[in-house]
């Protein structure tokens, strides 16, 4: 399916108006649509693009979403030593440091902080615990989400099974060291540390780079309404 298909077929599912959801939970919405589209892969094909993702949201829904995850050469202090000096127990006694953090400091002291075109994760104490250089930031972003299809929809439940009416479909694509630094600065992007002991080493899922939902466009330099 190219883009001149989706858009045909968008305003089709767009003119049937309320839709009951094929599967329960949040991943209703999303399943729904594909359904809807007759898309076996969430995702189509763009000119010089290649497959790009089809996200669809409830209008509304605040609930943070994955952007990216970069970690190569970020840390300034060893993984394991901060999760021994800023960790908190898990349920299973475990340290670890699985924050949601923005530029206030959180129970651990830790926040982040932006200077220039630098992103650190530092300590009120001063102490910085990882690094970023904003535009290779963006250069991830870019790399992992080149352009996105944004599909929203309204959401009501009737006995207890969910319905939708797809509003608005907007091709976004590309951004820049700008944007994601002021995204960072009014806290639309926040970062994710999830590590913890395992004793002679730390284990690292990822630092995720997260924004929500209904923010999505603002990290977005091309918004064009399908």
């Amino acid at each position: 399916m190219d883009l001149q298909e989706f858009s045909q077929k968008f305003a089709q599912i767009k003119a049937q108006g309320w839709v009951p959801s094929q599967r329960r939970g949040p991943t209703g919405i999303g399943h729904t649509f594909e359904h809807l589209l007759g898309l076996t892969e969430n995702n189509i094909a763009l000119p010089d693009l290649g497959k790009i993702e089809i996200k669809a949201h409830r209008i509304g829904a605040t609930s943070l979403i994955t952007l990216f995850t970069f970690n190569r050469n970020a840390w300034r202090m060893s993984p394991l030593l901060a999760v021994k000096k800023y960790g908190t127990p898990d349920s299973r006694g475990r340290l670890g440091l699985y924050f949601t953090l923005s530029r206030q400091p959180n129970s651990a002291g830790l926040f982040l902080d932006i200077e220039s075109n630098v992103l650190r994760v530092r300590h009120i104490s001063g102490e910085i615990i990882t690094e970023w250089q904003i535009q290779d930031l963006a250069a991830r972003f870019v790399q992992k989400i080149p352009a996105l299809i944004l599909v929203s929809a309204l959401s009501e439940t009737r006995g207890g099974v969910e319905w939708f009416k797809f509003e608005r479909a907007q091709l976004l694509g590309e951004t820049s060291i700008d944007i994601i630094r002021a995204c960072l600065l009014s806290g639309d992007v926040v970062v994710d540390l999830r590590l913890h002991d395992k004793g002679t080493s730390a284990r690292n899922h990822g630092t995720a780079f997260r924004t929500r939902e209904d923010r999505l466009p603002w990290l977005f330099k091309s918004v064009t309404e399908l």
